[in-house]
């Protein structure tokens, strides 16, 4: 039924549809407006008061625009925080802080501070008048002050050592709670001169004071200023930098000399664990309403409820700034990229809700003459909602009779808040069969699963697993809403040099078998019986897997073949005329005899040498003709992967990748250790959410445009991403370049859609728009970024350079970018202070601790354990990954376990990724996504130890341990409870690894420490934060 008739109670979706019952809450809390039926719709069942008014909401605005680090060499023993400067940019707290008594000795020439005074610490206060002399002297990071485009920076106290006790408020940097992000990592360009940075002197303990700037005092004797801004030592020990990354192999020809005993205080500079923490205690209690155009929405780090009110939510797009430059010049200037990170079919958590389904019957959805944007809430209606003008590209166009309707005295139709399009910034449409190929509806989706039965897959027990597996996973298959059981087809195939296909139809008392193998021209010898429904024919189906592992059990056959395996797939679907998705269970290098053979091209010393990026290309261009192939017939490749050597993932993994499918390794496969790990992703890989032969376009306002893309799909044209299948994991990455200028006025807008078929074979629209602001001061635009967003973004554009570049040259290209983002900043927006100062946006106080992370992560620098499959795999992972798994990913969450509340919900406070952090007699956990482990000191209680291990010393806990037994007692509930909470949380099932502090595992988990040296030579936090303040030096001299 169609829209036509229902001008006065709204379109169809007010009544029930399949699938998608349950959405009565009315989760706007509009009231029913008299007259019109309460709908399923509920919660447009009335205005939104304040909707329209472009105010944001409370709390959410970001902290002060800077964080003024300062890396001079001036000596002084405390740090001047002023009313106006905002210590790391912890936000401003409005009860009053209590100061600590400042008995501390201080240098002679300091001024005493008064005692216990309370201040009410203000965000934005006027800095103090000396700022500049403060920082003439000032072994702290100082507060710069900023010009009057940006409120002022935010000052980190450098240098001071950590007190023992702090009856006051936190450290300049105190640790806390949240989850941050990682994975080992490395970077590389010639040490500076040994004297360039000096070291900060260390003064006497300091309690991180807070309150009214100390009066200020003259000039230190001592230090005489240097042209290049910073301090010529007279007396006194004053430590210098070595090189910023002492001994490193990388770092020109020459190693630096062994660093000094003191150096800058860890404690003082930005925290990924502090800011994490803020912006939970900021942003985490309040909704995020998406309202307001350009909002920059909380961390991905904190957990907080999204409303949609004409905006998509991040959970389906994050961009790299929320207020873009308005010209193409402004934006090269400051070399911030500008990216969004779409994520179209992510999850929503349960008190969120889905996006509704609008049905617009045989005329199919409302859309632009021109540019064909869909109607979205920032069209404008006209001529009293006789036509509307594109927001996108500003054509006029009719309104269908059908559609009309009338405007009220504000010019929004009177039906804005029934119609999803309307008034919502994600929502989707029942596409016609004009969005369907050949014109005709789809058929549902066929999973077929083919499993390598070579002599390594059924000696490991492999076979034998993936089949028991199959009998109860085939009931768990994907479906749509409340339907009884999934539209879903199934086939069977197994493989070794040759392909065995299966005849499982229903009517068949036992399965029966079809050799082929004649490889290299690859058919399928039976339609009828192959692909089938499971509760039709389940006794068959068991029989089968009842049959396949006692058939092989016997194999001598060691080779298997590969690409044929996606070619009976692919014909398969063709044959019977739909999409789907092949799960291919595969052990190792296809060397047989067919097309697509392969062969070990593993060489470890073209690491470092022009040839590296061979690694990384595949050795034949077979697959990319199979992959181009298979997403023309929507047909998606999922790889399991179990090698005991290399396999050249690289090449295997082509189809997967273009396709839109998803890699699993399990690299030295055994049952006893992996077999949790492979069944949990398998059973998640099986069940998650997909849409089929999707094809995804954004769609811009005038003035930007999408220019290039990231992301696991295949692309024909410019403009049209197309994937076989796309799960609800998966992003896609989109950089925006300048073809116009913007105005301030009307600022930006993106509209992404993903055509797309659902796993019950209906053919649907799915669409998001975002509305961002533009600016002509660069100010508000470092104001308004998303570090988080923008390391994803630099990570996926680093790790598809290495196909292309040798490694060195894209590290060298990170840190470059990087450093002229910094530069351009320092240079327009802080006013103007002494060079020896490091100053960071607010927002982009994390960049260089992220970055350093990417520098040193195993694509980029790898270590000697590190396989050539391994970057590989690494490589394909992360170009699909979101915000919140690169987070996590490159600066792993690292949580005290002996911390923890036995008696609460809630997690222990992250530390940071340091080893000086950790404690002998403590017991850690750390994650990055893939990977958990737990490390235990050697000073632990035996108590602890019994209570988590069941055993009674340090020396019996076993390494070899991959879960924790179950044991009844708090510590040991409270633990696995926290494992459970964190692998629920990632796409992923991570590997539980037993980390014994000093045993030979201790230096794989040291990798995962980041802000430390890495063993590979990468730098530790604090020597890249050097360089990449020496760096900016350079570019601003």
């Amino acid at each position: 039924m169609s829209v036509n008739q229902q001008t006065h109670t709204g379109p169809p979706y007010g009544q029930p549809q399949p699938g998608y019952q349950g959405y009565q809450q009315p989760a706007y809390g509009g009231q029913p407006l008299p007259g019109v039926p309460h709908s399923q719709y509920g919660a447009y069942n009335g205005p939104i008061p304040g909707y329209q008014q472009p105010v944001p909401p409370q709390g959410s605005v970001r902290a002060p625009a800077t964080s003024g680090t300062s890396l001079s060499s001036g000596h002084l023993g405390y740090s001047p925080f002023g009313q106006g400067d905002v210590q790391n940019g912890i936000p401003a707290s409005t009860a009053p802080m209590q100061r600590p008594p400042a008995s501390q000795p201080f240098l002679p020439g300091s001024a005493p501070v008064p005692v216990s005074q309370t201040s009410m610490f203000q965000q934005y206060g006027p800095p103090p008048a000396s700022v500049q002399q403060l920082s003439n002297h000032m072994a702290g990071m100082t507060i710069g002050s900023t010009s009057t485009s940006a409120p002022p920076p935010a000052g980190l106290g450098y240098g001071a050592p950590r007190p023992p006790t702090m009856p006051g408020p936190p450290l300049p940097v105190q640790t806390a709670a949240g989850p941050p992000t990682s994975q080992p990592h490395h970077v590389s360009s010639p040490p500076p001169p040994p004297s360039t940075l000096s070291g900060p002197h260390p003064g006497p303990p300091m309690s991180g004071l807070r309150g009214p700037p100390p009066p200020t005092h003259p000039p230190q004797p001592g230090y005489q200023m240097q042209q290049n801004g910073s301090f010529e030592q007279v007396r006194g020990p004053q430590p210098n930098y070595g090189g910023a990354y002492p001994g490193t192999p990388n770092y020109g020809s020459q190693p630096g000399p062994p660093p000094p005993p003191k150096r800058l205080d860890p404690d003082s500079i930005p925290s990924p664990i502090q800011v994490i923490e803020d912006d939970r205690s900021n942003r985490g209690s309040e909704p995020f309403v998406t309202g307001v155009r350009g909002q920059v929405p909380p961390l991905v780090t904190t957990n907080f409820l999204v409303k949609d009110q004409g905006n998509a939510s991040p959970r389906y797009i994050r961009c790299t700034s929320y207020n873009i430059p308005c010209t193409s010049d402004m934006a090269k200037q400051s070399q911030v990229p500008l990216a969004a990170v779409i994520k179209p079919l992510a999850t929503l958590p349960p008190d969120e809700t889905l996006p509704y389904l609008v049905d617009h019957g045989e005329s199919g959805p409302v859309r632009c003459n021109r540019c064909k944007a869909y109607m979205c809430p920032f069209m404008q209606f006209i001529e009293g909602g006789r036509r509307f003008q594109c927001c996108f590209c500003s054509c006029v166009t009719e309104v269908p009779s059908h559609y009309f309707q009338h405007l009220d005295h504000t010019g929004k139709r009177v039906d804005f808040y029934d119609r999803p399009e309307l008034s919502l910034g994600s929502y989707e449409f029942l596409a016609t069969v004009d969005y369907c190929k050949n014109n005709k509806f789809p058929s549902p989706p066929a999973f077929i699963f083919m499993i390598d039965v070579s002599y390594n897959a059924v000696k490991s027990g492999l076979v034998r697993l993936i089949c028991e597996e199959l009998k109860s996973l085939l009931d768990y298959l994907p479906r749509e809403g409340n339907v009884e059981e999934s539209a879903i087809r199934v086939g069977f195939v197994t493989y070794n040099k040759v392909l065995h296909f299966y005849n499982v139809k229903s009517s068949l008392a036992q399965p029966q078998m079809m050799v082929v193998s004649d490889v290299a021209d690859m058919f399928v010898p039976l339609l009828d019986g192959f692909l089938v429904n499971v509760n039709e024919s389940r006794t068959v189906i068991i029989s089968l897997l009842d049959q396949i592992p006692e058939m092989f059990a016997d194999t001598r056959e060691t080779e298997t073949v590969f690409g044929p395996v996606i070619q009976a797939g692919l014909e398969a679907l063709k044959a019977a005329e739909c999409a789907g998705k092949l799960f291919i269970f595969h052990t190792s290098l296809p060397i047989a005899e067919a097309p697509g053979k392969l062969k070990n091209r593993d060489d470890k010393k073209l690491i470092n040498t022009d040839k590296e990026k061979t690694l990384f290309q595949p050795q034949t261009s077979f697959y990319n003709n199979l992959a181009k192939d298979c997403v023309a017939q929507g047909c998606c490749v999922d790889l399991f992967l179990f090698p005991n050597q290399y396999l050249d993932v690289a090449t295997l993994g082509i189809v997967t990748y273009q396709t839109g499918g998803s890699i699993y390794k399990y690299a030295y496969f055994q049952l006893e250790t992996d077999q949790d790990r492979f069944l949990n992703d398998l059973r998640r890989d099986v069940q998650k959410e997909v849409g089929f032969d999707a094809v995804m376009r954004v769609r811009t306002s005038t003035g930007i445009r999408a220019t290039d893309f990231f992301g696991a799909f295949y692309m024909s044209n410019t403009t049209d991403v197309e994937m076989a299948g796309l799960d609800c994991d998966k992003t896609i990455t989109v950089e925006f370049k300048h073809d116009d200028k913007l105005s301030e006025d009307s600022g930006a807008l993106l509209q992404c859609a993903l055509l797309y078929t659902s796993c019950a074979g209906q053919r649907r629209l799915r669409i998001h728009n975002l509305s961002l602001n533009c600016c002509t001061q660069l100010a508000d635009l470092y104001r308004n970024c998303e570090t988080d967003t923008l390391i994803n973004y630099l990570a996926k554009y680093a790790y598809r350079g290495v196909l292309n570049s040798p490694v060195k040259t894209v590290r060298d290209a990170l840190i470059n970018q990087c450093a002229q983002i910094l530069a351009c900043y320092r240079k327009n927006c802080a006013s103007p202070s002494s060079a020896g100062q490091l100053i960071l946006p607010e927002c982009m106080k994390l960049l260089p601790v992220y970055l350093n992370c990417v520098l040193k992560s195993d694509v980029l620098q790898p270590g000697p354990e590190v396989t050539t499959d391994d970057r590989a795999y690494i490589r394909q992972l992360v170009t699909s990954m979101d915000v919140a798994e690169t987070n996590v990913f490159f600066y792993p969450r690292l949580l005290p376990l002996t911390k923890a509340d036995v008696d609460s919900d809630s997690l222990p406070a992250a530390i940071r990724n340091s080893e000086e952090r950790l404690s002998k007699g403590d017991i850690y956990l750390l994650e990055n996504g893939l990977n958990i482990f737990v490390w235990v000191g050697v000073n632990v209680q035996q108590g602890l130890i019994q209570n988590l291990f069941g055993v009674s010393s340090f020396s019996q806990i076993s390494s070899a341990l991959n879960t924790l037994p179950v044991l009844e007692n708090p510590f040991s509930k409270k633990v696995r409870s926290i494992i459970d909470m964190l692998q629920v949380q990632r796409s992923r099932y991570m590997k539980l690894i037993i980390v014994k502090q000093e045993d030979k595992l201790e230096m794989l988990f040291k990798q995962f420490l980041v802000e430390d040296k890495s063993l590979t030579g990468g730098a530790s936090y604090v020597d890249f934060l050097c360089h990449m303040h020496k760096e900016i030096r350079q570019l601003l001299s």
